[in-house]
């Protein structure tokens, strides 16, 4: 996906043409309680998805604990360039977009945008959500696949609120621990207003341990899409900084199935 080499979303046509297959696309949302695992599945998915050659563009929203750092290598990443220039901009257009998009070296299908290591929500001028919006719009013109990795605090991080609202699917996070439900019970009443569409959310419980019980987490969430298992493999990369490193362990396999399945369902891929 990485335009700078003539290669985004128009590579060899003549070497990929047989591979072409119709994307019908969208902007996927994900969203839930702190330590969720909001980060760990948008990027998984993101990964998932360049890995079938489908373009896909990763849109990190977390301006206090900027992700980058942690996802993989600093040698990994060909341009750092950052989100809070596209969001400083009065107006944001398809080139900026494009001259602030990170591209990771490993598969050009898959591109970032997202806050550099050491900046912070007060590094650039405020935004409005217009700006917010501007840049949603134009991410799922520029690559039919867009992830959205929103902050949990979308009463005061706009670009979150707006994703929520402007997606086309929410993928609602929350972990297995009474944390997790308090800070939902706090945070749906917010999520009440005709504006956030309860029928486009996607309820997952995440990080389940083995010893935890995701069964009764239903009974207090309702009705629940996916179920994604504790990885110790994820954890480590993780806390290594290879989060978009490949998982080869068996304890893996259900944890990868999982992100499949929200793959299929969300994509269709």
């Amino acid at each position: 996906m990485n335009f700078m080499k003539n290669s985004l979303f128009q590579r060899n046509l003549e070497q990929e043409r047989e591979e072409e297959m119709p994307e019908e696309g969208g902007v996927l949302a994900v969203w839930g309680s702190p330590s969720s695992g909001k980060t760990v599945v948008s990027v998984k998915l993101a990964e998932h998805l360049a890995k079938k050659k489908r373009n896909v563009i990763l849109i990190l929203a977390d301006m206090v604990t900027p992700p980058l750092p942690y996802l993989c290598a600093p040698s990994d990443i060909e341009q750092e360039r950052s989100l809070g220039s596209i969001l400083a901009a009065s107006h944001v257009t398809e080139n900026l977009i494009k001259k602030n998009c990170m591209f990771y070296r490993k598969n050009d299908y898959l591109s970032m945008v997202g806050m550099l290591k050491g900046e912070n929500v007060f590094t650039y001028p405020p935004y409005e959500k217009e700006q917010a919006a501007e840049l949603l719009q134009l991410a799922a013109q520029i690559a039919p696949y867009v992830i959205v990795d929103c902050t949990s605090n979308i009463a005061s991080d706009i670009l979150s609120a707006v994703a929520l609202m402007e997606a086309d699917t929410v993928l609602r996070l929350a972990g297995c621990d009474l944390k997790s439900i308090s800070y939902l019970s706090s945070q749906l009443p917010l999520l009440s207003d005709h504006k956030w569409d309860a029928d486009k959310q996607l309820k997952a419980v995440s990080n389940i341990r083995q010893q935890e019980a995701s069964s009764h987490m239903e009974q207090i969430l309702g009705s629940v899409s996916f179920q994604i298992p504790h990885s110790s493999e994820v954890e480590a990369q993780f806390l290594e900084g290879e989060l978009l490193g490949e998982l080869g362990l068996k304890e893996s396999r259900t944890f990868r199935r999982e992100i499949e399945k929200i793959s299929r369902e969300v994509f269709g891929v």
